[in-house]
């Protein structure tokens, strides 16, 4: 998996680095195609909004969570995101056949 970590009006230091690296990696861990993610840090008055892209098995999976504290925010991007990678991971898998096996041997 390939990680981008940019920053708009704010420096990217490494400690933020790390930090977005660190809860990415949790991400990769639940789904195995997610092949991109670009992560952008932006500093607007006293709103820090961090916001991710995720490129997924030939699709777009985008969020983006805004706080008071930059560290926060990347906690809440990181949150909505593997909900979002989890309900993709779902959408992949047909439950329906497995009933339709059943059905067909009874």
């Amino acid at each position: 998996m390939q990680l981008n970590v940019s920053g708009h009006h704010v420096e990217v230091t490494d400690s933020l680095r790390d930090y977005v690296e660190s809860k990415i990696e949790k991400i990769a861990r639940h789904f195995d195609l997610v092949s991109d993610v670009q992560c952008i840090l932006t500093v607007e008055k006293l709103r820090h909004k961090a916001e991710a892209t995720a490129k997924v098995n030939g699709s777009t999976i985008y969020c983006e969570h805004i706080e008071e504290d930059m560290y926060v925010a990347i906690d809440g991007l990181v949150d909505k995101l593997e909900r979002r990678v989890r309900k993709y991971k779902e959408k992949l898998v047909d439950h329906h056949a497995r009933d339709k096996q059943k059905t067909k041997f009874a």
